[in-house]
């Protein structure tokens, strides 16, 4: 706003918009001869600072004049010449400020809408790793069979990856993110019916239930790439990936009981309808990119713009220009390592606690959502972490082999003591130990795609986590062939092994520098 305003007397007549948050500005002041004073605020908002003083301004008895208000100002108070840079709010002393869900970062909004949708996503995914037992027993299926229905969320899961990516960066996040979490709540309250009707039904279910999932990642790879400034990727890419673990940790923590009162149905059936909430408010308050939200405060508009790295909308995919590159491909090795072991332990950890810790299923729920409770604490560690290190002047390629180095190790060390531990309680905490280390990745991998190639992110993830994917289909059905020829030492060896491969790609080929325009 312009910092000049109209005065005129013997009767005072205060400016129309005075604030820029349009408050009312109805001082009680009679007509009177000669010069008054009034005491006003200037806040300065900006993106370096912002702060306040106060200082009087005289008012005289003339007509018609304008009253320049910045040449009153204390000479502590400097202004830019261009108002471009800086907003000049003009207040009474006695005006209240916004209320703090008011002066919430709006970008903000965006990365806990996105955490809700991912705590969702993991919920709706989990509940099928508990329902799994009872569902076994009641139809007769070997670990085979059980392996096959796991894996085969996953066929859908890796159709959509690149689809999904490509249509993020072309139409929006906010559409396909929406059209996801409708799609898998859809697919999540049909399984128990599927189940009834046969094998196949189900799994076409699970399968379309991969399908919806499968655009979550890269949808909200793109929306955040748009919202949120590179000083505050780490975190806020640690904050959303974290429901995941959070929402494993619903999942596990509330089948049992659900299980328990109502039947292995009521899971699917109450954990897919929380879509709609989600939905509902998806709609109503989120936006592509913040040029689309005509509710964005101008001062975050500036911040968000400014600091952000992907601002073009996508026509074209350069995909020979994105395959040619060695730290593309260093992504797409370690994605695979990594979630290699990672969707084991999704899968596969309640029956292995229920077989060979010999808990009972309640307890298999529970002991399970230890190892997520750490993955959530971890990652956002981790992402406050890597943020600082860059802030104080360590390279982005740096910190992401570090944090990524610790996803990889972490772990592989962790599940090389499970073979030595006979304690039931060892063991659970040996699991935490090594997911609270993987979870470290979010601050490598997972946020190197809008390092390398910010106005690419969505296509990117969809890439590598496509080789993610496969790895969570040919893992978890493997695991099953080898628990029915070997044992759990053998599954977690092979997990150990590609661990250590992705550790040694990622340090040789990976780039925290972009790489692509």
């Amino acid at each position: 706003m312009n910092a000049r305003t109209l005065f005129y007397s013997p009767i005072f007549h205060p400016p129309p918009d005075i604030s820029s948050r349009n408050k009312p500005f109805r001082p009680e002041l009679k007509p009177r001869d000669g010069p008054f004073r009034i005491q006003l605020r200037v806040r300065v908002l900006s993106r370096e600072r912002r702060g306040c003083c106060s200082f009087p301004v005289s008012v005289r008895d003339v007509k018609s004049e304008s009253y320049n208000l910045s040449d009153s100002l204390p000479e502590s108070v400097k202004f830019k010449e261009s108002l471009n840079d800086v907003d000049v709010d003009l207040e009474l002393e006695s005006e209240s400020s916004l209320s703090w869900w008011e002066e919430f970062p709006k970008r903000w909004v965006i990365v806990v809408l996105c955490f809700s949708a991912f705590l969702l996503c993991n919920m709706d995914r989990v509940n099928m790793s508990i329902a799994i037992l009872p569902m076994s027993a009641e139809y007769n299926w070997n670990p085979a069979t059980v392996g096959l229905i796991q894996s085969s969320f996953f066929w859908g899961y890796l159709l959509t990856q690149i689809a999904g990516g490509i249509w993020a960066d072309t139409v929006g996040g906010k559409l396909v993110l929406g059209f996801g979490v409708v799609w898998w709540s859809i697919a999540t309250v049909l399984t128990p019916v599927a189940a009834k009707l046969g094998l196949p039904f189900l799994l076409v279910v699970r399968a379309f239930m991969g399908i919806g999932e499968g655009v979550a990642m890269p949808a909200m790879n793109n929306i955040l790439s748009k919202w949120v400034p590179v000083a505050e990727r780490s975190r806020s890419l640690a904050l959303v990936y974290s429901g995941m673990y959070l929402g494993s940790v619903t999942g596990l923590a509330f089948s049992p009981f659900l299980i328990h009162q109502y039947g292995w149905p009521s899971v699917f059936y109450s954990f897919g309808s929380l879509g709609t909430v989600w939905v509902s408010v998806w709609l109503s308050k989120a936006y592509s990119s913040p040029l689309d939200d005509p509710q964005l405060r101008p001062e975050e508009k500036k911040l968000i713009i400014t600091n952000s790295v992907s601002k073009e909308p996508v026509k074209t995919i350069p995909w020979g220009l994105i395959l040619s590159k060695p730290p593309v491909w260093a992504l797409i090795v370690s994605h695979f390592c990594h979630n290699w072991g990672t969707f084991i332990l999704l899968t596969w950890m309640p029956t292995y606690y229920n077989q060979v810790l010999k808990f009972n299923l309640t307890e298999s729920g529970l002991f399970c959502v230890l190892p997520w409770l750490t993955m959530a604490f971890s990652a956002n560690l981790g992402g406050w972490i890597a943020d600082t290190l860059v802030s104080k002047g360590f390279s982005v390629t740096t910190v992401r082999k570090i944090m990524q180095t610790i996803g990889f190790l972490g772990p592989a060390f962790f599940l090389t003591q499970l073979s030595h531990i006979n304690s039931p309680a060892m063991a659970v905490l040996c699991m935490a130990c090594s997911q609270g280390t993987d979870a470290f990745s979010q601050s490598g991998l997972y946020s190197n795609h809008q390092d390398i190639a910010p106005r690419y992110s969505g296509v990117l993830l969809g890439l590598s986590n496509t080789a993610g994917v496969l790895a969570g289909v040919f893992g978890t059905a493997a695991t099953g062939y080898i628990l029915q020829h070997g044992s759990w030492d053998d599954v977690f060896k092979v997990s150990v092994g590609l661990y250590l491969v992705g550790t040694v790609v990622w340090n040789l080929f990976s780039t925290g520098e972009k790489i692509i325009d």
